[in-house]
């Protein structure tokens, strides 16, 4: 699989039979706020529109099948990915099937891939903080069998435009000491959070270093990523991984 302008491949050492992609906003057929690639059916976008899109990127990315597309609700609910008549409430999928499509969509909010080191399980998550303070991470990994796992971080809202209140901080720093180190005063009673950070340190708990991306900023770049922060009315980017 080569990088075009429509697309983002991890830049991870993965099996070479585990392959996986983000989509970036553009090469599709959405108009106005959600042009051009949006594949979210929830965010007031032509269905038919929708449709098209998701069927450019099958076909863009050679997709084995249509993907297993969540109800995203900033839970932490990890599910098996299956072919279902309707996306099940969910914020992570993962299988051990070949042929199997994971699929997670953001617009700010972080997007982990996760895959065995030998190539047997892979994972999507869809990480806010919301599902970051819930747990959607460990619980994602205490569904695969093989701790032995690379993560990429893919394009979420960078550090310097990250403002949450308080709470959010008290929240995390209340759960582990270690979060302290991913917060930065901003004014009052405001933090600029960092959620790679907050990513890495939970994956670090769970004894995973082998992490890579997080070098993005969706809200900053305009050309290639949709931002909720930013506009409010917008598409949703995929991130999808999936295995031989």
């Amino acid at each position: 699989m080569k990088t075009n302008s429509h697309w983002l491949q991890p830049d991870w050492p993965a099996p070479s039979n585990v392959h996986a992609a983000m989509t970036l906003r553009t090469g599709g057929v959405s108009q106005g706020d959600y042009a051009s690639l949006n594949l979210a059916a929830y965010v007031g976008d032509n269905p038919d529109l929708v449709s098209q899109n998701r069927q450019i990127i099958k076909t863009l990315l050679n997709l084995p099948s249509e993907p297993a597309w969540l109800n995203q609700t900033h839970s932490n609910r990890a599910v098996k990915a299956t072919a279902m008549s309707s996306p099940p409430q969910a914020d992570a999928s993962y299988t051990d099937q070949p042929g199997v499509v994971c699929a997670v969509l953001t617009a700010d909010c972080l997007p982990l891939l996760v895959c065995a080191a030998n190539g047997t399980e892979i994972a999507a998550i869809h990480a806010g903080w919301r599902g970051l303070l819930d747990g959607v991470i460990d619980n994602t990994i205490a569904a695969m069998q093989n701790r032995d796992a690379l993560v990429w971080l893919g394009p979420a809202i960078g550090r310097e435009r990250f403002e949450v209140g308080a709470e959010v901080r008290t929240a995390f720093v209340t759960k582990s000491a270690d979060y302290i180190a991913a917060f930065k005063k901003h004014s009052h009673n405001k933090w600029l959070a960092d959620i790679y950070q907050l990513a890495r340190l939970n994956l670090a708990a769970l004894g995973i270093s082998k992490v890579y991306g997080s070098n993005f900023c969706t809200v900053t770049d305009h050309e290639r990523f949709y931002s909720y922060r930013r506009d409010k009315d917008t598409g949703r980017m995929a991130t999808l991984i999936w295995r031989d």
